[in-house]
């Protein structure tokens, strides 16, 4: 018999380990030697060691899930509780057993983390529909479909919540994008619909602006492509394959109205450039009749210079500014003279200052009285009262008299 600590073999080869509870028989090895038969179920126990071992490295190390790992336990500890090996398997054993709080302390810890990345998730997913739910309220025809996509990639990016939330959110989110689509697509139909009235407005104003390109009716002409001008703008864009081509159409019409306008102006101009010198010399007298001594005579010299004036005819058009404004500044300057006068001579405004003046007076006298009286009683407050009314109404009256003063003269 060969004996070994944890195990021993008998003379026919039977080789046994011991246990808590005994010894047990874990096989034969009749080929061999007794020494090699217990080697041979010793080196079972290693390799269930090194198993075991490993396991422990896992678990620990948190890379089997926490059923995972259970399950991994289970297993080899089925296969070390009846191995047919030679070693302490008791040993084995409770460092198996000793997993167990691990893996719970993992399954903890894991649970935590996941509620918290649930927690994490809500906040996120329900952000994301907030700002789903805002843009299908807006207009944003151009980002808005855009930012919803990467809305969308951002939500299944993220972990599940518990089902009833998560399904909730979820058909908050998708109603909010069929809703944002339903309106684009609207709109777009409603953008082509109009393009499209755009474009029969716009072919008819570039024909009716060809039609007039060779008009010489020039101030007419002229007004009706204003008018054309602001129909063009509020027909709004027709589509674009066609709409840079009637814009050419129509403004190459409204060119070579204003080109052969302009041409005709300047033969114009050039004609009335005499007609500026007359008007120059005329300014000359006219300004001359500056600043009015004598009312009537520059009243009678204006009106003779603006006859002539009249008979000049036109001037270039780059001068008709500066002219008039010179001729309009001496008219002026003789109008303000005339209205001074008047202003002056009114006798209505005359009779009131004059009433005014005499109305003073006698509030001012009745004053007065009334100061006598209370300086006689000794009534101090009533005496600076009338003082201070006093004074007021002097000074009224003083500007009431040079008003009248200004009239009588």
């Amino acid at each position: 018999m060969t004996s070994h600590q944890w195990g021993r073999v008998d003379d026919d080869g039977t080789v046994y380990v011991k246990t808590a509870d005994g010894e047990r028989s874990v096989g034969q090895y009749p080929e061999g030697t007794p020494e090699e038969a217990l080697s041979f179920f010793t080196e079972r126990y290693a390799a269930l060691a090194f198993e075991v071992e490993l396991l422990e490295k896992r678990v620990r190390s948190g890379v089997l899930s926490p059923e995972e790992a259970t399950e991994s336990v289970k297993t080899v500890h089925a296969q070390v509780d009846g191995a047919n090996a030679v070693g302490d398997l008791a040993h084995l054993g409770a460092r198996l057993d000793s997993l167990g709080p691990v893996i719970a302390t993992q399954r903890e810890a894991r649970k935590v983390e996941k509620e918290q990345r649930t927690a994490e998730s809500r906040v996120q997913k329900e952000a994301i529909v907030a700002e789903a739910e805002k843009i299908a309220e807006g207009n944003d025809w151009r980002n808005g479909a855009n930012r919803l996509r990467e809305l969308l990639d951002e939500w299944k990016a993220l972990p599940r919540i518990d089902r009833s939330s998560d399904d909730a959110l979820w058909r908050r989110f998708s109603s909010a994008r069929t809703s944002y689509t339903r309106r684009r697509k609207a709109h777009f139909s409603e953008q082509h619909e109009k393009r499209e009235a755009a474009q029969v407005i716009k072919e008819r104003l570039a024909t009716e602006a060809e039609g007039l390109a060779s008009s010489t009716d020039w101030g007419a002409t002229a007004g009706r492509y204003r008018d054309l001008m602001r129909e063009w703008k509020a027909a709004g864009p027709a589509p674009r394959n066609v709409d840079e081509a009637l814009w050419r159409r129509f403004r190459g019409a409204q060119d070579a109205f204003f080109g052969a306008r302009d041409a005709a102006a300047a033969e114009e101009d050039q004609a009335f450039a005499a007609n500026a010198e007359v008007k120059e010399a005329l300014l000359v007298e006219a300004e001359a009749l500056l600043p009015v001594t004598d009312l009537d005579a520059a009243k009678k010299a204006f009106r003779d210079i603006a006859e002539r004036w009249d008979a000049a005819g036109k001037v270039p058009r780059d001068r008709m500014k500066e002219l008039e404004a010179r001729i309009r500044k001496v008219e002026q300057e003789i109008r303000g003279v005339e209205d001074d006068q008047w202003k002056r001579s009114d006798p209505e405004k005359s009779a009131r200052a004059d009433d005014m003046v005499s109305k003073l007076q006698t509030a001012i006298e009745q004053v007065e009285a009334d100061l006598a009286t209370a300086k006689a009683a000794g009534n101090e407050k009533k005496v600076k009262e009338l003082e201070e009314n006093l004074e007021s109404r002097r000074a009224f009256l003083e500007m009431a008299r040079r008003a009248s003063d200004e009239f009588s003269g």
